[in-house]
């Protein structure tokens, strides 16, 4: 199933080219979530709601997707963790700048661990990435995502996939500079999820899953999920490891070789054949 939040968030469920609102359903859930809940009550509902939402979904009228604002698949991420150079292409792209630098470090996800990534920065593919910069190089880093559907810690890979809910687009947009990585990676609208979350009984084996970015129709990122250091179960273990993670908590895989920078008027079109594409248009930051 494809879920998406569009409009005034409002909850849909996309099938083919059309979007069913299901907004009732959300809002029942949201009612029967206290306050204090650390999670994005949608994503903790699904098990239980699943079938309820595509019962609702069929006997809605369709709207059709062209039409329609998409934003972030989650509406309330409690943590947003991101993997750096899990692509050891992209390990090889970055040396030449740690070498103009005089950087020696070269970092690897195994010694450098996971990084936070401001929640408040969550937006969808509508909203588009507001540079905030234009004089510093701000770069596209395209990227699978992992929707954590139940509260975990301490998770071995041989389980790590039934905390899994679904599966999305990322964009792990990354200003260039000297401050810490966390700093320069969470402006507002710096963490970009869509088009939609597919459940994770359509994508059976997240170490398969091709995706490509393009910028104003170019091909600048094409990889398989395949090709990660540490796959989604071991991510997801070793994030646990660290943290308790929550239904809503993303984690952002890491990115392959072909980042580069981005301005205000390019679109960054992000596809998967097991997921879908979506265009994300790069603006101005407005004060």
């Amino acid at each position: 199933m494809r879920i998406c939040r569009f409009g005034d968030d409002r909850l849909g469920v996309v099938i083919g080219d059309k979007v069913h609102d299901v907004t009732d359903i959300q809002t029942e859930i949201r009612a029967a979530t206290p306050y204090v809940a650390i999670c994005d009550a949608v994503v903790a509902a699904l098990p239980r709601y699943k079938d309820r939402l595509l019962e609702a979904a069929r006997k809605a009228p369709g709207i059709d997707l062209s039409s329609v604002k998409l934003l972030s698949p989650v509406a309330r991420a409690p943590k947003v963790v991101a993997a750096p150079t899990n692509y050891q292409d992209h390990i090889v792209e970055m040396q030449p700048g740690r070498d103009a630098t005089g950087n020696k470090h070269t970092a690897k996800i195994g010694t450098d661990g996971l990084f936070l990534k401001a929640a408040t920065s969550l937006v969808g593919p509508s909203e588009g990435v507001p540079v905030r910069f234009p004089e510093r190089r701000t770069d596209h880093e395209l990227e699978l995502v992992v929707v954590i559907g139940k509260q975990c810690s301490d998770v071995t890979q041989d389980d790590a996939l039934d905390y899994v809910a679904a599966y999305s687009l990322g964009l792990d947009m990354t200003i260039r500079g000297p401050e810490d990585r966390s700093f320069r990676k969470s402006p507002d609208g710096y963490v970009v999820l869509g088009p939609w979350m597919v459940t994770a009984d359509e994508i059976p084996d997240p170490a398969n899953v091709p995706l490509e970015l393009k910028v104003n129709g170019e091909t600048r990122q094409k990889t398989n999920t395949s090709h990660l250091i540490y796959s989604v179960r071991r991510l997801i273990e070793f994030a646990t490891s660290f943290y308790t993670l929550y239904p809503g908590d993303l984690i952002y895989t890491g990115t392959c070789a072909g980042v580069g920078p981005v301005k205000p008027g390019d679109v960054i079109t992000l596809e998967s054949p097991l997921i879908g594409r979506m265009d994300v248009p790069v603006r101005t930051h407005q004060h």
